[in-house]
C-alpha cells in the first residue's frame, strides 16, 4: 500500500478549490492508501504573519479537514510543529543542499525580486518541505504544476543523502492531481483560485454561507458571447463555472456543457452544486 502526503498551510482560508483538488481525494482514498495530512503551520511564518492568526487558522484547517471526513482511525493527522522531528531532519538535509539549489527556488526568486525585507526561512522552506517529505518514507505527493519544482528537489537530496549515508529515505515520486481540480478564481479566471486572493470575491471559501457562495458564483466573470461551450483558452470563465460544476458532479466540462444554453441557468446550477457539496451532509459523503 504506497502512502500518500499532503500538506496544508494555514495562511489564508481554504476554498473550493482546496476541497476538490486536495481533501476530497484524501477522504476518498483513505481507506485504501496509507495517508499522511498535516497542518504545515511552520511553512506560514516564513512570511510576514499574525502568530494568533496562524494559531487560530491551524486549529481552523484541523477542523475542516476532520468535518469533511478525514479520519485519524485512517490516516496519519498531525500539526507540523508537534513534531519536532521535522525541524531535526530539516536541518540535515540543509547540510547536503547547495545553496544554489535553494536560491533557484521560485518563490524566493520572486520575493527577493520585488525588494523589501525578505526572511532567510523563505530560502530554506522547500528544505523543510523535503523533510516533511522524507520524514514519513513518503512514497507519493499530489502536487500541481507550482509544487513540481519542490517535490523535484526533495527527491534529489534523498538520493544524495542515500549515496552519502547509507539507504534512509524512500526517493518519493509525484502524483498528478485530475485536471477538474484546477479551479480559478471566479473574478479572475485567468488565475488560480488562492487562499490569500486579494480580493475575496473570487475564491469559494469553505466557511462562506450558502448565500455568500451564491453571490460569488451568480457575480462571476464570464465571457463574451452566449454560447455555453468549454473551451478554457476562448471561454476562460465559463470553463471554470464548467469545471466547478462537473467536479461536484462527477462529470466532464464537455458532457455538463451540453445541458445549458444560457450563462444564468449555468451560474444557477453551480451554485447550486457548490452549496450541495459544501454542506455538512454533503462534504461527509
Amino acid at each position: 500500500m504506497p502512502r500518500r502526503l499532503t500538506g496544508f498551510t494555514p495562511s489564508g482560508d481554504l476554498h473550493f478549490g482546496n476541497y476538490i483538488g486536495a481533501i476530497a481525494p484524501i477522504v476518498s482514498a483513505q481507506a485504501e492508501t496509507d495517508t499522511v495530512v498535516f497542518i504545515s503551520d511552520l511553512h506560514a511564518m516564513t512570511l510576514e504573519h499574525d502568530p494568533a492568526e496562524v494559531r487560530r487558522r491551524t486549529l481552523e484547517f484541523a477542523t475542516l479537514l476532520l468535518a469533511a471526513g478525514a479520519d485519524p482511525d485512517l490516516c496519519l493527522f498531525l500539526v507540523q510543529s508537534h513534531v519536532p522531528q521535522h525541524t531535526e531532519l530539516h536541518y540535515l538535509l540543509e547540510c547536503v543542499t547547495g545553496f544554489g539549489e535553494a536560491q533557484r527556488m521560485i518563490q524566493f526568486r520572486e520575493k527577493s525580486r520585488r525588494g523589501g525585507h525578505v526572511r532567510v526561512s523563505l530560502l530554506t522552506y522547500p528544505i523543510l518541505m523535503a523533510a516533511d517529505i522524507l520524514l514519513y518514507d513518503t512514497d507519493e505527493v499530489p502536487v500541481g504544476e507550482d509544487q513540481n519544482q519542490h517535490l523535484e528537489l526533495a527527491r534529489a537530496l534523498a538520493e544524495r543523502f542515500n549515496a552519502r549515508y547509507g539507504p534512509t529515505f524512500t526517493v518519493p515520486k509525484a502524483v498528478t492531481p485530475p485536471v477538474a481540480a484546477r479551479v480559478m478564481d471566479l473574478a479572475s479566471p485567468g488565475e488560480k483560485m488562492s487562499k490569500s486572493a486579494a480580493s475575496p470575491a473570487g475564491a469559494l471559501r469553505l466557511l462562506d454561507e450558502p448565500q455568500v457562495l451564491r453571490r460569488k458564483v451568480m457575480r462571476a466573470v464570464t465571457d463574451a458571447g452566449t454560447d455555453v461551450a468549454y473551451d478554457p483558452e476562448r471561454k476562460p470563465g465559463v470553463s471554470n463555472l464548467l469545471t466547478i460544476l462537473a467536479a461536484c458532479t462527477g462529470d466532464t466540462p464537455q458532457r455538463v456543457a451540453q445541458n445549458f444554453d444560457r450563462y444564468g441557468e449555468l451560474k444557477e446550477a453551480v451554485a447550486d452544486a457548490v452549496i450541495a457539496t459544501l454542506s455538512p451532509s454533503g462534504s461527509a459523503t
